[in-house]
């Protein structure tokens, strides 16, 4: 486990919770083109993050750090914690609805994706890319 912790605020808990349950976890991806989960490298100077669903069986290889959080472990690539902080939170824009990656020296990502790719459109539903 790693020592960071994530916090979603309480709109995006309720957004997520339903989609959530003992067949499924969390993962943060960095988006470098890297694994089953990276929908693109980076192109620009940006730093770029998905929050994803997968089920529990699904091989998650190089998610090798854990985030406590309080919606349970959030699976990370060891190298992408070198971007995050110690303390972050991801919150809803709700102007947007986009969710924004947040921690104690500042805005991480202002536009994380969301792919629930335990849903067969999962994929097509993801809004920020």
């Amino acid at each position: 486990m790693s020592n960071r912790q994530l916090t979603f605020d309480s709109a995006v808990v309720n957004k997520l919770s339903s989609k959530l349950d003992g067949q499924k976890r969390l993962l943060l991806t960095f988006e470098d083109g890297v694994g089953a989960f990276s929908q693109h490298a980076m192109l620009h100077m940006q730093t770029q993050f998905t929050l994803n669903i997968v089920t529990t069986t699904t091989p998650i290889d190089g998610y090798n750090t854990i985030l406590d959080s309080n919606l349970g472990p959030v699976a990370v690539k060891d190298y992408s914690v070198a971007d995050l902080q110690q303390t972050m939170t991801i919150r809803l824009n709700s102007h947007q609805n986009t969710l924004q990656l947040n921690g104690e020296g500042g805005m991480i990502d202002d536009n994380v994706g969301f792919i629930d790719f335990t849903d067969p459109d999962g994929i097509k539903k993801n809004p920020s890319r």
